[in-house]
């Protein structure tokens, strides 16, 4: 970033986009001048200080080495701040200048990012570590091709300092297993997979509930039909792209959607709603495909953007009508929940009905709800880079949840319940598998919402 001497203004630049079909989003000049005036604007108004490294890291620049000029700050500070961002999105919740509130300075922080990433991997290959981590639906392949070696690997610490380095995930992450059987082959051996489009919805389950997770997707389904929800399943869904798009691998997340919008869209097309299990999943197809995909997939994003709903957000708008089940047999361990909202669906602008549709159990009570984020975000957490600063940034969630006094603890997103369980010793349970728990009158298994 060049030294400049004169004010520089709030004001978009020339160069302000965040469209990749826009062909100003790839022009490096164009990015510059936007990025200059981002940091102005944050430098001045400093509210984000606390969400993650990239403010402070941007502010100590400008104010200790730069004598309060942001023209200043170097090319190696600007890399600094902008490989900080882990996509928490709650700068862009609390900011006051976005396109979402549409003031003029048009600000978006996390879409610049992903801007700034796309622009410098454009025309690159891809790393070893991007092939893992950009395609979960792959690494998942080959897991289950080692029929069960992979998770015992993953166990060895010789395997994890091995990974470590030709991989770059963190030696100590605690990771998923990966389920011997994915969560659609075990729907269509159960019968539930229709050829022909129809329902009043369609089931997202999302690349962690498929190869790692299973149980959760079973579990909402079951909830789902116990309120009378006619929901279908769908083979052959990918990845929703974000893991692509977290390294500025445009071309991969615009393939992976592309498959998606080809099952889910003639469900769209007849009426159906497309209900997501993982809260970040159902952000990329509310928010981020309708600008990131281009041509007749964008349009096709467009239609299909108003259709997506978190899973509990659909059960919470049914929760007045007669089919509404609230017959429960049991209730969690001493009838208290702590709840922990995750970031992405804080960014949907949804409300937390997770939470709110537990205290429909008769004798449950939240004790608390936590607002700050886990530091998880998608695979920042399991990076040589992000598995310090992720355990760090967490910490107010993790003792959060702990002063909380609850027995059982949940969340919204099943790689926030990875990362309490790893930093905080218990690991939360989805809303939809407490909710199924309680319709059975099962127990809870200990360090999974109950005891560590």
């Amino acid at each position: 970033m060049s030294d400049q001497s004169r004010n520089i203004s709030f004001q978009p630049t020339p160069g302000l986009s965040y469209d990749p079909s826009d062909p100003v989003y790839w022009r490096p000049e164009a990015l510059a001048g936007e990025v200059l005036r981002a940091f102005e604007i944050c430098h001045s108004c400093r509210m984000c200080f606390k969400y993650c490294d990239s403010f402070p890291l941007l502010f100590k620049a400008i104010d200790e080495r730069h004598d309060g000029q942001v023209g200043k700050v170097t090319a190696a500070e600007e890399q600094a701040v902008m490989d900080a961002c882990f996509q928490c999105k709650l700068c862009e919740v609390q900011c006051p200048y976005t396109p979402r509130d549409k003031h003029e300075f048009q600000l978006d922080f996390p879409k610049l990012v992903h801007r700034w990433r796309g622009v410098r991997r454009r025309g690159q290959g891809k790393t070893l570590r991007m092939r893992v981590l950009n395609d979960p639906d792959g690494a998942a392949r080959l897991a289950r091709a080692s029929f069960g070696l992979a998770n015992a690997m993953n166990r060895l610490r010789p395997f994890r300092v091995l990974m470590e380095k030709a991989v770059g995930v963190h030696r100590d992450k605690l990771l998923p297993d990966f389920a011997a059987e994915t969560f659609d082959a075990w729907a269509e051996k159960e019968g539930l997979v229709r050829a022909e489009p129809g329902g009043e919805a369609v089931l997202f389950q999302t690349c962690f509930v498929q190869h790692n997770e299973p149980q959760l997707g079973r579990d909402a389904l079951y909830v789902l039909k116990r309120n009378g929800v006619d929901v279908r399943v769908v083979r052959g869904l990918r990845c929703c792209g974000m893991p692509a798009w977290e390294q500025g691998d445009l071309e991969s997340l615009r393939a992976q959607a592309r498959l998606d919008l080809d099952l889910l869209i003639p469900f769209v097309a007849l009426g159906a709603k497309v209900l997501v299990i993982n809260p970040t999943c159902s952000m990329m197809m509310r928010r981020e495909w309708p600008h990131l995909l281009e041509g007749a997939d964008r349009a096709r994003a467009e239609q299909l953007a108003p259709a997506v709903m978190d899973v509990s957000e659909y059960l919470w708008s049914i929760r007045e009508e007669p089919r509404f089940d609230t017959d429960f047999k049991s209730t969690p361990p001493g009838g208290r929940v702590a709840y922990h909202a995750p970031c992405h669906l804080r960014a949907q602008g949804v409300g937390f009905k997770g939470r709110d549709l537990l205290r429909k159990i008769p004798g449950l009570t939240v004790t608390g709800t936590v607002m700050e984020c886990c530091g998880h975000d998608g695979t920042f957490a399991m990076t040589v880079e992000g598995f310090e600063p992720s355990a760090r940034l967490g910490k107010k969630a993790f003792d959060g949840m702990a002063g909380a006094g609850a027995e059982t603890w949940a969340t919204d997103c099943p790689l926030a319940a990875l990362q309490f369980q790893q930093h905080a010793g218990k690991r939360p349970l989805h809303p939809v598998t407490l909710l199924a728990r309680a319709y059975r009158g099962e127990g809870f298994e200990p360090g999974e919402g109950g005891r560590p």
